[in-house]
């Protein structure tokens, strides 16, 4: 018999470690998906940015959620109850909520996750407007008491996208708003692995096993959220003909936004589904930032929905009728509050009308500065909006990048000769824009503005009024005044509504229609 020494002996053990490692990896259920864009900014409450609300999805909570009729349903919350005067509401948590470091959920951690969300969001700054005070009442209840009754707290506490009121460890959500938070524990179906973070190239979830789903059968994003893999990898492919590759080979099980132009590709491989999980849809816009020259004039930015047009940001990045339309509604063809009213004659390509408003207001070519996301479907329409506003009298100046660095670059308020900026190229889902209030881009709040930090009191005043009142009516009535506000005082252009549906293996199962990609109630065959 051979004997072996000290060293030797490390290796063998260290190489069976491996090898059951490896095995282990082998037996344990990983679905690997193709999201729309890597992921390097992590704080859900820092930015809009879809891939970074999916990330929230992941590993945080919310008190609320939407089925799938948008109808707002208790998650973390057991019960609740508003008091006679409409003015106090009582919620009280669900028993065994825990945090991925093993710490209950308490009403305090609750309260400031809501508090440092309100900071940010367009409809948590208008519920905050009309709240009085919040006081956690024992480690599972809290109270929220308003100055005067308000119709859109549950909406509110279950927004469903960008900003999403994600729930967070007290000392966590303490982070002033303005600052990203550096910890990342949340109470939701995934712990996400920080120590295998590769940023421009994997983002690893692993199952939660504390995690307890509510009873209910899923909906959307409520009801239980059952986790049936063991890990879910995001894997960055930036080129769209290599992530349909991948996926056609079986080295993905799934692409979030394949090109429009793949889908008859992937339609024909019998081992590929093309489903269509958010049938709301999106809209693209146009984002200005008012803060600047051209763009602090309201006539300029007048000037540029006169220039624009939807169409030819449908055609170039859909192409085909049955995923598009051509709509001039802020809040969405097919809904109560869609009107054409303030738009009719803009967004048609009149670039004479536009040069004519530029000449007017004494434009002085000032250039327009465009953030150009060259890795999204949305950030490659940039080049449409040079060409567009060119033709409509515009100097423009176009700045290629990837979309983190965009994301990074529209929160600063710097002047343009100090990395400033115009506008830029983004998309919505519908169910960030079904009212005044949940539309983070109609909003006129100043610095509490979305990115852009339009302000217009007139805007404002409306939107109180639409927040107050609870008549149909009267909210039809005053949604078409705030459009028509938005036709005078443009905060954003709105360039279409579209669908891009999701393409899976076979193997996979299980997805449920969503405002947002959601990883829970997932099955992979072997």
């Amino acid at each position: 018999m051979r004997v072996l020494n000290g060293r030797a002996v490390k290796w063998l053990l260290a190489g069976a470690t491996a090898a059951a490692l490896m095995s282990a990896s082998a037996q344990a259920q990983t679905l690997k998906a193709v999201m729309h864009s890597d992921v390097k900014i992590l704080d859900p409450i820092w930015t809009t940015a879809y891939i970074v609300r999916n990330h929230g999805y992941m590993i945080y909570d919310t008190l609320f959620a939407v089925d799938d009729k948008l109808a707002v349903k208790p998650q973390m919350v057991e019960t609740w109850k508003v008091s006679d005067d409409k003015l106090v509401y009582t919620f009280t948590l669900r028993d065994g909520l825990k945090f991925h470091d093993g710490q209950p959920v308490t009403s305090e951690d609750c309260i400031a996750s809501i508090r440092r969300w309100a900071a940010r969001d367009a409809m948590g700054q208008k519920l905050m407007d009309f709240t009085k005070d919040l006081k956690a009442v024992d480690a599972a209840t809290f109270t929220l008491t308003l100055k005067e009754p308000y119709g859109l707290v549950l909406e509110s506490l279950g927004k469903p996208s960008s900003l999403v009121p994600f729930i967070m460890p007290k000392r966590v959500a303490d982070t002033p708003p303005g600052t990203q938070i550096s910890e990342f524990v949340g109470s939701g179906p995934f712990v996400f692995r920080r120590d295998l973070w590769r940023p421009g190239e994997t983002l690893v979830y692993e199952k939660f096993k504390d995690y307890k789903p509510r009873a209910e059968p899923p909906s959307a994003l409520s009801g239980g959220k059952n986790v049936y893999v063991d890990r879910v990898e995001w894997i960055n492919i930036t080129d769209p003909q290599t992530a349909a590759n991948a996926l056609l080979n079986g080295e993905i099980d799934l692409l979030e936004q394949p090109l429009i132009e793949m889908l008859p590709l992937l339609e024909k491989d019998k081992n590929i589904q093309v489903v269509d999980f958010n049938p709301l849809g999106s809209q693209y816009s146009f984002r200005f930032n008012v803060l600047h020259k051209p763009f602090d004039n309201p006539k300029i930015r007048q000037a540029v929905l006169y220039a624009l047009n939807q169409k030819d940001f449908l055609l170039a990045a859909i192409n085909d009728p049955k995923y598009y339309k051509e709509c001039k509604a802020l809040f969405i063809c097919g809904t109560p509050f869609a009107t054409d009213k303030g738009f009719e004659d803009k967004l048609n390509s009149n670039f004479a009308r536009s040069k004519e408003i530029l000449k007017q207001e004494g434009y002085d070519g000032t250039p327009v500065v465009l953030l150009f996301a060259t890795d999204t479907n949305t950030g490659r329409l940039t080049p449409i909006v040079k060409s567009l506003l060119e033709r409509g009298g515009f100097t423009v100046d176009m700045q290629a990048m990837d979309w983190q660095t965009v994301l990074s670059r529209r929160a600063r308020k710097e002047p343009l000769n100090a990395g400033g900026w115009s506008g830029f190229m983004t998309a919505w889902v519908s169910a960030d824009l079904l009212n005044p209030i949940v539309s983070s881009f109609v909003s006129g709040a100043c610095d509490k503005a979305a990115i852009g930090w339009p302000c217009d009191a007139r805007l404002e005043e409306l939107r109180d009024a639409f927040a107050r009142t609870t008549d149909e009516g009267k909210r039809k009535e005053l949604a078409e005044a705030i459009q028509v506000r938005v036709s005078e005082y443009p905060t954003h252009a709105n360039l279409g509504q579209y669908n891009v549906p999701m393409a899976r293996r076979t193997s996979i199962s299980g997805n449920l229609e969503s405002p947002a990609p959601i990883f829970w109630n997932v099955r992979k065959k072997q």
